[in-house]
């Protein structure tokens, strides 16, 4: 199943006018990064965030976020949602808010 394109473009409106944003296929979807390291992506369609340990443990205790594990082994400080955890646009929004604090933390890439 391909990623859900209207999720990429409704990442992609949540992003416009932020700097050092690109995107790339990965996993079997799209990933968006910040400065070159992985801010959020879609599989299929869930949307993927890079919280860092702490958030991340807090988000799985909210319905319709699970661990980001598509290989079996869960990836730390990452989580999964659902659609239902980000059907507005605010929710959505605020959901990559929380990970570009943590994403604008790490050493860029290049």
């Amino acid at each position: 199943m391909p990623y859900d394109e209207q999720l990429a473009d409704r990442i992609r409106g949540v992003l416009k006018g932020k700097r050092n944003i690109t995107e790339k296929k990965m996993f079997g979807g799209i990933c968006f990064f910040l400065k070159g390291n992985i801010l959020c992506g879609i599989h299929k369609k869930n949307l993927i965030l890079r919280l860092g340990p702490d958030e991340a443990e807090i988000a799985l205790l909210r319905p319709h976020f699970g661990p980001f594990d598509i290989t079996g082994r869960p990836m730390k400080g990452w989580v999964m949602a659902k659609p239902a955890g980000f059907k507005s646009d605010e929710k959505l929004k605020a959901e990559i808010e929380l990970a570009m604090q943590f994403v604008k933390g790490l050493p860029a890439k290049d």
